[in-house]
């Protein structure tokens, strides 16, 4: 890979790290049940597609909300993808240790989830994994973690042993044609530091560095397929910023050079800018405090929380409806979804089956499910009836 060219970037600017992973998958029933009884993360967001109100959008994370984030679309009769070049090709989970692995590994056994061995990349121990579609993830180490360290903490009412559970997001592969030019524009335009090859392996840190603030791209090779997007694949990734002033600042520099972009988006839980990086690569800029339409909410009172200074340092998974209500039942942000269009959006929803009922019942019993489980689970059928 050729030198880059290195620019400046202001201090108070520079980006954080993994927001959060946006993947499609297959159904958005087995997804949850995924999720909620194999991986341990809590359901905190149970919405739409804020362009596509037949998709559901469903956000994982872990116990607050500060470090998992992990979404699905359900796009309505959207066929199965293809990994390849150019292409997001896996997302990682945090767990806290290499003893984490093997308690993993264990756990996937019994649940006859698809996964490789334990194996170590760039120094830390990683295991990889696939979910029913496919999906592909990796669990990773943080035990030899030198960068940031963890803000998330395992879920209380999940049966994942809690010093064991998932913490937080870690690298995420891009696969590209070009690494050269997707060089140029990650040192250039996003600030990040090259950190090491391994193999067509080649590792990027920004801010701290570490396991969650690092992307990993691999060399495509000749003769390699072209990925193109379905369920099973990710739609796209964040990095995290600041707040909405912050994200003002990347909004302009990514316009001075002249990379593809939306403008501001505010997505209510966070504000965000898209920017196309490669070809089928799709990156998202994010606010870490709740989203301009949610930050005026709390500003005129009519959030959940207490106060605007409470609303900064809240995961704005949690301004519209509280915490322990969050996930129980479709969430349609109010300035994004006025009068009829909310309407629209229940009633799309309404003829789509899915229950999240039991998304906050306490799991610390429970009988482990296997993927078999999840698989023939009835989309929209109480799980109590299933038994």
């Amino acid at each position: 890979m050729t030198q880059a060219i290195q620019s400046q970037i202001e201090n108070n600017h520079v980006l954080g790290g993994v927001h959060h992973v946006t993947a499609i998958t297959s159904s958005a029933q087995k997804i949850y049940d995924f999720f909620t009884n194999i991986m341990g993360l809590r359901l905190a967001k149970l919405t739409v597609n804020q362009d596509d109100y037949e998709t559901y959008h469903l956000y994982f994370t872990e116990e607050d909300g500060k470090g998992a984030d992990m979404t699905f679309f359900d796009f309505k009769d959207i066929p199965k993808g293809m990994h390849g070049a150019n292409n997001i090709e896996r997302a990682s989970f945090r767990v806290p240790t290499d003893a984490s692995l093997d308690y993993w590994t264990t756990r996937f056994d019994k649940a006859h989830v698809k996964h490789g061995e334990i194996t170590t990349k760039f120094g830390q121990k990683t295991l990889e994994f696939e979910d029913f579609d496919g999906q592909q993830y990796q669990l990773i180490s943080d035990q030899a973690n030198t960068g940031a360290v963890s803000q998330g903490h395992s879920w209380q009412l999940s049966n994942v042993a809690a010093e064991h559970g998932i913490t937080g997001l870690g690298p995420v592969f891009v696969k590209v044609e070009n690494t050269d030019n997707l060089r140029l524009i990650l040192e250039t335009v996003f600030g990040f530091r090259y950190a090491g090859q391994e193999g067509d392996l080649h590792l990027f840190e920004v801010a701290e560095g570490g396991n969650g603030a690092a992307l990993i791209i691999q060399e495509a090779h000749e003769g390699d397929r072209y990925a193109y997007q379905g369920y099973g694949t990710i739609h796209h990734l964040a990095l995290g910023t600041t707040d909405p002033e912050t994200l003002k600042y990347w909004i302009a520099r990514i316009n001075a050079f002249q990379l593809p972009n939306s403008g501001l988006v505010d997505r209510f839980y966070f504000s965000s800018e898209y920017v196309r990086v490669a070809p089928g690569v799709l990156f998202e800029i994010a606010t870490y405090t709740p989203g301009i339409g949610a930050l005026e909410m709390a500003k005129s009172g009519l959030g959940v929380v207490d106060s605007y200074e409470e609303a900064l340092i809240t995961s704005g998974f949690w301004i519209d409806e509280s915490k322990e209500q969050s996930g129980l039942g479709l969430s349609l942000p109010p300035h994004l979804f006025p009068g009829d269009e909310a309407t629209k959006a229940r009633t799309a929803a309404s003829l789509r089956p899915l229950d999240t009922s039991d998304t906050h019942r306490d799991r610390r019993e429970d009988e482990l499910w296997t993927i078999e489980k999840v698989v023939e689970r009835k989309a929209g059928v109480p799980l109590e009836a299933t038994k």
